[in-house]
Order: structure tokens, then sequence, then C-alpha cells
């Protein structure tokens, strides 16, 4: 990047979103919910601040695994993407 005019940030597909959230899911196995939250909040807010995560893309993620969850879960989540999408 010669100036700030010609900078592009790099975007991450949904696939690639996908695939880094199972890759930190996979880290923190067998270490508790909580931590699997801090560190998937810990990662998107480095995408948001950094431009390569949309409120878009949080939303399509939160789509796909909102039904997976029950009641409780599913309001932490929400509860979360809302946060990132404040960002």
């Amino acid at each position: 990047m010669d100036d700030f005019a010609s900078y592009t940030p790099k975007e991450k597909t949904d696939a690639a979103w996908l695939e880094e959230a199972q890759k930190v899911a996979a880290s923190c196995k067998g270490k508790g919910e909580e931590r699997l939250l801090r560190e998937i909040y810990a990662r998107a807010a480095e995408g948001k601040k950094n431009g390569t995560l949309t409120n878009a893309q949080i939303d399509r993620f939160c789509a796909q695994l909102l039904p997976m969850l029950d009641g409780a879960k599913r309001k932490k989540l929400q509860k979360l993407a809302e946060a990132l999408k404040k960002m």
C-alpha cells in the first residue's frame, strides 16, 4: 500500500470465517463454554477492527448457528453478535 486511497482490506469469505470458528472451537475443546465464547469474541472483534468482518457476515454466522442452540445459548450468541455489530 502506497497510500490510504489505494488501501483495500483483505476480506475473509464466509467459508474462511467458518473455518476460523472451527479452529477456535477445536483449540478450546474441553475448556468450557465461556472460554470458547471469549475466544470467538476476541477474534471477531479483531476482524471488526481491521475491517475483515462485516455485520452481514455476523448475521449469516448466527443464522447458521442459532437453530442448533437452546434458548440460553441462543440469547448469549445474539448478545455477542449485537455487541460485535456495534463496534
